[in-house]
């Protein structure tokens, strides 16, 4: 592995340090705001819980908690015990429970609500300078892909799915007299799929910048692409993403909320139609079975001890860990490479634009808007051509005043 590390890890440690010294500017007065505005909507949450409950209670205390869903209301209560032996009351029991019930959907809003709240709107001013400018710690050698993280704060973790997760992207900005760029990978692990596996479909598909989505939905579904719903190539979607986590039927009915049968028949069809896909997976899998570890494009290699145990479960997720890290870990070292080359670029060319963060497929650059037309054809140029696949690598960028407005 001498090769990722004094190419890939070793070169990116400077430009880690410059990240970590610019940080990232945030707008105390809009978390302050969002600071009020939580705080309320957690006590209608609360309220409407009491009320449905029957009675008021310590949302956060599990022990409470437990007593309230299972024995007041009579739930039905999971064979599992969390700490000090009470009945669990973890986030998957429940997501479970909310299926059916209001009150377990609204803890894990509540949950969802508080977590936000503490972790970012109320600590993150603490953790500024004296411009207002928070930083963070890059960790280079902290997980198992490859993939950076990021701690104190960590920055790589705001929801962006959600409305109130994208509200506190809302508070960082630009310093003044700056812009934001982001620069976001499309697709990348599709796209790793798709050199990889060499399949056809998926290699014309990138080729042609048809849409993958929707072309799964049609060979798997035979819905044609004109009459195609948003629902329906959301279900492809998660079938093309589960197929790169390497999922099950159990996994995919789950997350779809359709009997396992009908999964398997999506996972089925799936490589049927995509036959390299299905010949990567086994060539993969057997590659971990005799040599207990995978590697990324560039040799970076991860151990599986358990790819041979005797327990069906710890067997299955070392199968999906087997799948999924070549790609994950290849994203990893792609935007690592792209970093390096960036930020050499940058101090070259006598920039004052600054690159702030990494957010796994994800850059954000601080630019003054002369620079603008240049940095972006920078970005867009190393990022698109840090190295030849067999299909396009497309960055997307846009330019905004904070980072929820890109």
């Amino acid at each position: 592995m001498i090769r990722v590390y004094t190419k890939i890890d070793l070169p990116l440690a400077p430009a880690l340090y410059r990240m970590e010294q610019a940080g990232i500017r945030i707008d105390l007065a809009v978390l302050d705001g969002l600071s009020k505005r939580f705080a309320l909507e957690l006590e209608r949450v609360g309220e409407r819980i009491f009320e449905l409950a029957g009675r008021r209670f310590n949302v956060n205390s599990p022990k409470q908690l437990g007593e309230v869903l299972f024995t007041h209301m009579g739930l039905p209560a999971p064979m599992v015990r969390g700490k000090g032996k009470v009945v669990s009351t973890a986030q998957d029991i429940l997501e479970q429970l909310a299926e059916a019930h209001e009150v377990p959907r609204l803890v894990l809003e509540f949950r969802h609500l508080s977590k936000l709240k503490s972790t970012y709107i109320d600590s993150l001013p603490l953790q500024a300078d004296t411009e207002s400018r928070v930083h963070t710690t890059f960790q280079a050698a902290a997980t198992a892909t490859g993939r950076l993280s990021s701690v104190n704060p960590n920055l790589q973790n705001i929801p962006i799915r959600t409305e109130l997760g994208r509200e506190i992207r809302a508070a960082f900005v630009a310093a003044p007299g700056m812009q934001l760029l982001s620069a976001d990978y499309s697709q990348i692990e599709l796209r790793l799929l798709a050199h990889f596996s060499q399949d056809p479909l998926l290699v014309r598909a990138f080729a042609n910048n048809d849409d993958i989505h929707t072309l799964t939905a049609s060979e798997v579904f035979g819905v044609p692409a004109e009459s195609m719903d948003k629902e329906t190539r959301n279900r492809a979607k998660a079938v093309n993403f589960g197929i790169v986590y390497g999922i099950s039927p159990f996994g995919l009915a789950a997350q779809l909320g359709i009997p396992q049968a009908e999964a398997r028949a999506y996972i089925d069809r799936y490589f049927a139609r995509y036959q390299g896909v299905k010949e990567f997976i086994e060539k993969t899998l057997e590659t971990a079975r005799s040599e207990a570890s995978v590697r990324t494009l560039f040799g970076r290699m991860r151990p599986i001890p358990d790819i041979q145990s005797r327990n069906p479960n710890q067997r299955g997720f070392a199968e999906r860990t087997a799948i999924n890290t070549p790609l994950q870990g290849t994203a990893a070292d792609l935007i690592k490479l792209a970093m390096i080359a960036l930020d050499r670029k940058l101090a070259e060319k006598k920039l004052k634009t600054r690159m702030l963060l990494q957010v796994h497929d994800e850059l954000v650059f601080e630019v003054p808007p002369e620079e603008a037309a240049e940095v972006e054809t920078l970005v867009r140029t190393e990022m698109e051509g840090v190295v030849a696949l067999r299909v396009p690598l497309i960055a997307d960028l846009g330019f905004g005043q904070n980072w929820r407005d890109l």
